[in-house]
């Protein structure tokens, strides 16, 4: 196969991916005050590896805008698996929180988790938190008190501590975000 047919195909998946993380993402909403479409996040997260992290991988970038289908919509890890192969589905599932486990044991294990993740979860996960952390810059979510920001910002501190040495640039811009909000990453108690 030729370098421009592969590179025509990879582009087709990540196509194929992108329609499909709109079309499960259609009625969710962000939980700004603008109510913003909810697959402006994965297509954000998608965006973020390319222009900041300089990833090319296309099941990278595809598991990027499907990393929320599985945990937010009524995916199933068999239809990532068969929609879009075995490598794609494996890193869905790395990123995906158990909704059947309460919210405090989800968020212990992605602490816990986060340094034993592939190459390709990690980064996926580094550009979600990053994504989220900058939506908490411009606009507290509704229901959110500034003691849930701060909270949050420190358990994501925590979670990238565990992906501390997977992209530089990522984690440099994580440093920056996390600084101006008086949080520091790496976090020294892990």
């Amino acid at each position: 196969m030729s370098v421009q047919v592969a590179r025509m195909s990879g582009m087709k998946e990540l196509v194929k991916a992108i329609n499909f993380a709109c079309v499960k993402h259609t009625d969710q909403r962000r939980k700004d005050a603008a109510k913003t479409p909810y697959i402006n996040h994965p297509v954000g997260v998608m965006h973020i590896l390319c222009e900041e992290a300089g990833i090319t991988d296309i099941p990278t970038l595809m598991a990027a805008v499907l990393h929320d289908t599985v945990e937010d919509t009524d995916t199933s890890t068999q239809e990532i698996l068969e929609a879009f192969g075995e490598e794609v589905a494996g890193i869905v599932k790395e990123v995906t929180d158990d909704k059947n486990l309460p919210k405090a044991e989800r968020k212990r294990l992605q602490v816990v988790n986060a340094p034993h993740k592939s190459e390709k979860a990690k980064l996926v996960k580094l550009a979600d938190k990053l994504y989220n952390l900058r939506d908490l810059s411009k606009e507290t979510p509704q229901g959110w008190t500034e003691e849930r920001v701060k909270d949050y910002r420190l358990w994501a501190s925590k979670v990238c501590t565990g992906l501390v040495g997977t992209n530089s640039m990522l984690e440099g811009n994580l440093q920056a975000e996390l600084a101006s909000h008086g949080v520091k990453f790496p976090c020294p108690e892990k």
